[in-house]
C-alpha cells in the first residue's frame, strides 16, 4: 500500500470478525498528533507486528489497544466490541513489557498466580491454571525459584505465563525481547512464535527490529510519523515495498535513481533500461530498489549480456562469516552487493574495475 496504506484494508484479513479493529483513530498529546490511523484490522489468531523507528507511534497504538491510553477520536474494537473508552482491566487483553516487572520476593508460581489471586479465583482453579501456563512456556521444575535465580530468557517466559494465565483473547507485547542478548533474542523469537501457535490467540507485537518482525509475523504494519505506510506479509513488505522509507527501513537495499520511460520501462541514471511496469506518467522520477543479495558482481566486461548493469570500482569487502559484503563505488552512489562466502566472485583486489548486474525481476519500483 502507498498512500492507500492508511485507507481501508479490512478485506486483507477476510470476512471473519477481526480480533482488533481501529477506524479513524487519532491520538493527540497537546498539539502533537502521535497516531493517525484510518483503518487497521488484525485477524483472530494472527501474529501481527507494529514495526517502525522510535517515535513512529507504534507503542502508543499498542497502549491504546491495551487501554493504557485512550484515542482522542475514532473507533477501537476488540472482537466487535467498542472498547476505546474502557479501562485496561475491562478489556480481554494482557500486556507483556520489555521490563518484565516480576515481583522479586515471589516464586515463579506466585508471580504467575498473582493476577488470578487479585480476581479472587478459587484456589483449586488457580493451581490448575498456573500449572497449565507454566507448561505452556516450558518452565516445569522452576516453580519455586525466584526471579533472581532465573536467566533473562526464563524471566521473559514467566512474564508470558503471567499474562497467558488470564486467558486473554489478545496478547500485547511491547518489545519483550529488547533486554536479551542477540543469541538469546534469536532463540526466543522462535520460542515466541511456537508459543503463539500452541495457544492459538492473537499476538500484537511492537518492535523496531526489522529482522525480528520478518522472522515472527504473519503480517506487519510499518509505521512512520503516526501513520501506516504499508500493511502486508513479510514477503510483501520486503519484496514489494510501498515507498522509499519502507524499502530502506526493511532490511538493506540499494535505491537507484531512475525516470519512468514508458508504462513498462524505467531508465536508470546511467542510461540502463529496466523493464518495470509503472502507472506513473512518463518522466516521473522514481527509485529502483535492489536488495544486496539480488545483485551479482563481475570483473569489468564479464557481466552476462541482456541484464541491466552498473560499472564501478570495488571499494571494500567485509567478511560476515556466512556472507561477504562488497561495496562498489559508482560515479553517483555506492552500491552494496552481498554473497555467500563460498560463492564469492573472484573480482580482484580493492580498486578493481567491476560491474554489478541484476535480473529485472529482482527489483521493485518505489516512490518517495
Amino acid at each position: 500500500m502507498t498512500g492507500a496504506a492508511n485507507e481501508r484494508q479490512g478485506d486483507d484479513v477476510g470476512k471473519a470478525t477481526p480480533a482488533v479493529a481501529l477506524t479513524d483513530v487519532k491520538k493527540r498529546f497537546g498539539d502533537v498528533l502521535a497516531v493517525d490511523v484510518r483503518e487497521l484490522t488484525i485477524a483472530d489468531g494472527e501474529f501481527f507486528a507494529l514495526l517502525g523507528p522510535s517515535g513512529c507511534g507504534k507503542t502508543t497504538t499498542l497502549r491504546m489497544i491495551a487501554g493504557l491510553e485512550f484515542p482522542t477520536e475514532g473507533s477501537l474494537k476488540i472482537f466487535d466490541e467498542e472498547v476505546g473508552t474502557l479501562p485496561a482491566n475491562k478489556r480481554p487483553v494482557n500486556t507483556v513489557f520489555q521490563a518484565y516487572a516480576l515481583f522479586p520476593h515471589m516464586t515463579v508460581a506466585d508471580n504467575v498466580a498473582f493476577g488470578l489471586k487479585m480476581k479472587k479465583v478459587a484456589k483449586r482453579e488457580i493451581a490448575g491454571r498456573v500449572e497449565e501456563a507454566i507448561q505452556l512456556v516450558r518452565l516445569e521444575g522452576l516453580e519455586e525459584r525466584r526471579p533472581d535465580q532465573l536467566s533473562g530468557g526464563q524471566q521473559q517466559r514467566v512474564a508470558l505465563a503471567r499474562a497467558l494465565v488470564n486467558r486473554p483473547k489478545v496478547l500485547l507485547l511491547d518489545e519483550p525481547l529488547g533486554a536479551l542478548d542477540l543469541k538469546l533474542r534469536q532463540e526466543m523469537q522462535l520460542e515466541l512464535k511456537a508459543l503463539q501457535h500452541r495457544v492459538g490467540i492473537t499476538f500484537v507485537f511492537v518492535t523496531h527490529d526489522q529482522e525480528e518482525a520478518l522472522t515472527m509475523s504473519d503480517r506487519i504494519a510499518v509505521m512512520e510519523l503516526g501513520r501506516l505506510l504499508q500493511v502486508g506479509t513479510p514477503e510483501e513488505i520486503y519484496e514489494r515495498p510501498a515507498n522509499r522509507f519502507v524499502a530502506d527501513f526493511i532490511g538493506r537495499t540499494n535505491l537507484l535513481d531512475a525516470t519512468v520511460e514508458s508504462s513498462d520501462s524505467v531508465c536508470l541514471v546511467n542510461g540502463a533500461r529496466v523493464p518495470i511496469a509503472s502507472a506513473h506518467p512518463t518522466g516521473t522520477r522514481v527509485y529502483v530498489s535492489l536488495r544486496p543479495e539480488r545483485a551479482s558482481l563481475h570483473r569489468r566486461g564479464e557481466a552476462p549480456a541482456g541484464r541491466p548493469s552498473l560499472d564501478g570500482r570495488l571499494e571494500s569487502v567485509t567478511y560476515l562469516g556466512n556472507a561477504l559484503v562488497h561495496t562498489v563505488k559508482l560515479d553517483w552512489m555506492t552500491l552494496e552487493v552481498r554473497s555467500g562466502n563460498t560463492a564469492a566472485p573472484a573480482v580482484g583486489e580493492l580498486g578493481t574495475d567491476v560491474t554489478v548486474s541484476f535480473d529485472p525481476d529482482a527489483v521493485s519500483l518505489v516512490m518517495d
